[in-house]
């Protein structure tokens, strides 16, 4: 039988086209990628264990009749869909919805401010999670150009009164900002191009993510400092390592809802922190 041919590298031979030997991987090599798989390995078995869970705290809070609200925050890039979609994975999908809505219509600018996010506020027994929300005054509008400046100050005095009116309604709100450093950012950012399964990820505002990183950062800390108070505290999540990020933002999650979720582990504090004690914390 022929032997097959093809443009690659022979084999025994590495893309430079170096010979190499098969039988003598270098054990550190070797010992890296045993390390690394055991990792992943218990990344798994954490996130299954938390997840099954999040199910458990899920009925609950139906049988209850519990109305939930996680808010998602974050610069581009700092892991709010991945966050997400390992949450929702297993849960209901008669009472959770996922909300990231579109540009605002031309009619919708005309509105009070939050009335295009009221209709997706959740009902008795539902669990809603926005992708990024009403908070982008806060951070991409004043940052882009998008509002006035008295716009955006005056967001950050009604949204306080806003969110009181929620949780006074019996929603339990959940406010987390997702930080990440410059150096990660970039490096995600640059992945995002260069992978086509990431495509939809792809904004044409992520260069100015990078470009305008100082007036971002002094966004998020006004908008910390102002909108940070006991019937909605900000929760900020170190992201530069995804998967500890992950982790550690469901167990947030589970023991601040309560019930059987309030037997999940604590979260790391180098990973979870209050905003009421970021400072010299988050990512310059």
């Amino acid at each position: 039988m022929r032997m097959r041919t093809g443009s690659g590298p022979a084999r025994g031979r590495g893309a430079t086209g170096l010979k190499w030997s098969c039988n003598i991987a270098p054990a550190a090599g070797r010992a890296h990628r045993e390390s690394m798989g055991k990792k992943s390995d218990k990344y798994d078995a954490d996130l299954e264990q938390l997840q099954i869970l999040l199910v458990e705290t899920q009925h609950w809070t139906i049988e209850q009749g519990r109305k939930t609200l996680i808010i998602f925050e974050g610069r581009d890039s700092a892991g709010k869909d991945g966050a997400i979609k390992r949450i929702t994975e297993y849960m209901s999908p008669r009472q959770t919805r996922i909300v990231a809505l579109p540009k605002p219509t031309e009619r919708e600018t005309s509105q009070w401010y939050f009335q295009r996010y009221v209709p997706h506020l959740p009902a008795d027994s539902e669990t809603v999670l926005f992708n990024r929300s009403w908070y982008n005054r806060a951070g991409v509008e004043p940052v882009m150009g998008f509002c006035k400046p008295e716009q955006h100050t005056q967001f950050l005095v009604d949204a306080p009164s806003f969110e009181r009116i929620l949780a006074d309604d019996g929603i339990v709100l959940i406010k987390l900002w997702l930080d990440i450093s410059k150096a990660e950012q970039a490096r995600r950012l640059a992945e995002r191009i260069e992978d086509p399964l990431k495509r939809f990820k792809v904004s044409p505002l992520d260069a100015e993510a990078q470009a305008r990183w100082e007036e971002y950062s002094a966004a998020r800390d006004r908008m910390l400092a102002e909108t940070d108070h006991n019937h909605a505290p900000w929760t900020v999540i170190a992201t530069d390592d995804k998967k500890a990020a992950r982790l550690n933002i469901i167990r947030h999650i589970l023991r601040t809802v309560g019930g059987p979720g309030a037997e999940a582990d604590a979260p790391d504090p180098d990973v979870v922190f209050p905003a009421s004690k970021a400072k010299d914390r988050l990512a310059p």
